[in-house]
């Protein structure tokens, strides 16, 4: 009994409370406040202009913390290094940075011999920028190593030839003057300022098919011409279909064979990704391999197969950047910083959301600019980030770059020790190493699918991208993608959803109605919206719209009432000139009948002035007509009146004004009042609010007293405004 007794009251007290919880959330809100207008809300909430010391004197200011705080900023690995929990993520980032290591020697190699390279210089470009990036950079997780994208780029750029000292053993067309390399030249071009570019991530997404293709038929042409590199896709697999019957048999097993086991280990690596902790190195066994069995088969010599060949050990000198080819490469390095920082920051935004980390676009374009500055003084073509070898760092236990700093000494130890060893191995095989990993980029065609379904606009720039990239090349197809983009973008602007809003009942809440049913109009009282800012682009198209949606036709009623106006004035100048002639001929009658006696005279007399007096009350008449304030009123001249006597412009969505939008919101002023219809604004934001007293747009007219704080204050207030002779019953809305 007494457990009873005791769980009464508390059942009862937690449904107590659960019923007042229910209430508060039934529990509709009330605001009690006068309308606002802007004045209103100014002396309010004490509006005014950010007090304080201009932020440039900050920038001179000097002291022990700011000089601290600066060298973290643009020094990172200083502020996290030392906070390094070394039991918790060393072996992790070991393990992590050995993998990618290991991923990334043979693709680096391979990546070489796409840039028209000795595949020395990919082991180069696999250690100098990502041992800077360890420095400078602030993501943890992504891999800062050789990509396809501007790997392309790079050959297909006009770079200076190769070192003496380095291209000696090479054959000539890779010597000759012009070839594109990634040498010192293109190098220090890589960084652009310390402000982010901004590009356009899924377009530089969408460009990876096209150069996926355009990266298996230039490595199956194997180009030594600067004509074929910048060639088009389609003439490159002519060129393909042409050199087939040249094709060395041996080369071509080698490259099967080499791609049918790497697929067989990638197969293989995904069935057993769970199970394994390590995925299984397949380009590194299949280099390892190959160049086992080329040695003892003499592959070079019996199949005529080319073969990497000598591999100079240790590092190479710096070599001062040649500045007489800048003007030939930055258009180039330009390309090639866009497409390498935009694809680095979207990774490093991803992983950094995902593991809760901030990721600093502005020092990821230094340390990106500084991989490729310093990279190119020690002979290394452009580098960015990899998706796969950054999933490959992020999921073998990576959390720092540690990882990459492991990876980049690993390949240090190649370069200087064991480079040597791979003399012997087959180009066909970094040739099929390259394309099988081009296979996640071929399968981006599916995307063609869920854009259709998700949106059309996004997947009419995917196809432009693409064809341009595959017509043109990849600078090319890049830039035209943009400048598509860019004109997409202006067109969508000038295509807004222009829309009429209603109140929703007993809410202080305004939709289309077209869209919500219950909405309903207010009497008297137009609320138009449109979905884009106004700018001189889409300013007259605004105009057009509002026009329209009121169901007006405002231009011809302003065109009649002035046509109206103009006879009533010409009227009266005909009725005053016809006084005026009159006049003086009705008075020297009336002077001569006073000279005569007779009957007959003194009639003639009184004639006269009545025909005087009647026209001079006609003249006096019309002269008040046309002075009288309602004269000149629609209803006066017999014109059709709008069926609402109030707009409301609703500029929520305004997020800038210039000169061509506040001409345009002043010409809706004028013309609406010709046709005896107040005009009002609405929820503007602060920053427009300035721009518009910038543009002295408020003056005696047009007064801060014509915006409002939003819709519905606007609405309360005409509808509070006297009116002589109201159309329909006013609703009285409440909140």
């Amino acid at each position: 009994m007494g457990l009873s007794e005791a769980s009464g009251p508390r059942d009862t007290q937690a449904l107590l409370a659960t019923t007042e919880a229910m209430e508060l959330r039934r529990r509709d809100y009330r605001v009690e406040r006068p309308v606002l207008d802007q004045e209103k809300l100014e002396e309010l909430g004490h509006w005014g202009l950010a007090s304080g010391a201009p932020q440039w004197r900050t920038w001179f200011q000097c002291s022990h913390a700011r000089a601290r705080a600066l060298l973290l900023q643009h020094l990172p690995v200083l502020a996290w290094l030392p906070q390094y929990p070394v039991r918790d993520w060393l072996l992790g980032d070991l393990l992590s940075g050995l993998s990618v290591a290991i991923m990334q020697l043979p693709q680096g190699l391979a990546y070489a011999l796409l840039a028209g390279l000795p595949p020395v210089f990919g082991l180069y470009s696999s250690f100098y920028p990502v041992f800077i990036y360890f420095l400078f950079g602030t993501s943890r997780h992504i891999s800062v190593v050789p990509l396809c994208l501007t790997t392309l780029a790079s050959a297909s750029s006009h770079a200076p030839p190769i070192p003496p000292a380095l291209g000696s053993d090479l054959p000539s067309s890779l010597t000759a003057p012009g070839h594109p390399t990634g040498g010192a030249g293109p190098g220090p071009l890589r960084l652009r300022g310390h402000l982010p570019v901004r590009a356009s991530g899924p377009r530089l997404h969408h460009s990876r098919v096209c150069a996926s293709l355009r990266v298996s038929a230039q490595v199956c042409v194997r180009p030594a011409s600067e004509q074929l590199l910048r060639a088009p896709v389609p003439h490159l697999l002519l060129e393909v279909c042409q050199k087939l019957p040249q094709a060395v048999a041996g080369t071509v097993v080698t490259a099967v064979v080499a791609g049918v086991v790497l697929v067989l280990v990638k197969l293989l690596n995904g069935k057993l990704q769970r199970r394994l902790p390590l995925p299984i190195p397949g380009e590194l066994l299949t280099l390892i391999g190959a160049t086992v069995i080329s040695y003892g088969v003499d592959l070079k010599h019996r199949f005529r197969v080319d073969v990497v060949g000598n591999i100079p050990a240790g590092l190479v000198p710096p070599v001062a950047p040649n500045l007489q080819l800048f003007v030939k490469l930055v258009g180039n390095a330009f390309t090639i910083a866009v497409v390498g920082f935009a694809i680095a920051i979207s990774l490093g935004k991803i992983f950094g959301l995902r593991h809760g980390y901030r990721v600093d676009s502005n020092q990821e374009l230094v340390a990106l600019g500084l991989s490729n500055l310093i990279g190119g003084i020690f002979q290394c073509f452009p580098v960015s980030c990899s998706m796969s070898r950054s999933l490959v760092q992020e999921s073998t236990g990576g959390n720092t770059q540690v990882a990459g700093a492991v990876s980049s000494l690993f390949i240090l130890i190649i370069i200087v020790k064991l480079g040597e060893l791979f003399q012997d191995l087959p180009k066909a095989v970094l040739a099929a190493t390259i394309i099988v990993n081009l296979k996640g980029m071929l399968l981006q065609f599916t995307d063609i699918r869920s854009l259709w379904t998700a949106n059309r606009v996004d997947l009419l720039i995917w196809l432009v991208t693409f064809v341009a990239t595959i017509l043109l090349n990849l600078d090319l197809g890049l830039a035209v993608a943009v400048v598509f983009s860019l004109l997409l973008v202006v067109v969508r602007t000038q295509l807004p959803h222009y829309s009429v809003l209603g109140q929703v009942p007993d809410t202080d809440i305004y939709r289309d109605v077209a869209e919500y049913s219950e909405a309903r109009e207010v009497p008297g009282v137009k609320v138009f919206r449109s979905s884009a800012t106004v700018y001189f682009a889409n300013a007259e198209l605004y105009s057009d719209a509002l026009k329209q949606r009121c169901g007006v036709d405002v231009d011809q009623l302003i065109s009649q009432k002035k046509k109206l106006l103009r006879k009533q004035e010409l009227k009266l100048k005909q009725l005053q000139k016809k006084l005026k002639k009159q006049g003086p001929a009705a008075k020297g009658t009336s002077v001569s009948t006073n000279v005569n006696t007779g009957d007959g005279d003194i009639e003639s007399k009184a004639k006269q002035v009545s025909t005087e007096n009647e026209l001079e009350d006609t003249a006096a008449n019309d002269q008040e007509e046309a002075k009288a304030p309602d004269a000149s009123t629609l209803r006066a001249l017999g014109l059709p009146q709008p069926d609402f006597h109030s707009l409301v412009l609703d500029l929520g969505a305004l997020s800038f004004v210039d000169t061509v939008c506040l001409k345009s919101l002043k010409n809706i002023f004028r013309d609406f009042r010709e046709i005896e219809v107040e005009v009002y604004m609405a929820a503007c934001h602060t920053p427009v609010v300035t721009q518009l007293e910038a543009g002295h747009f408020f003056d005696a007219s047009i007064t801060k007293q014509h915006l409002f704080a939003s819709v519905h204050d606007a609405v309360i207030f005409v509808l509070q405004q006297p009116r002589a002779n109201p159309a329909s019953p006013v609703l009285v809305t409440k909140l």
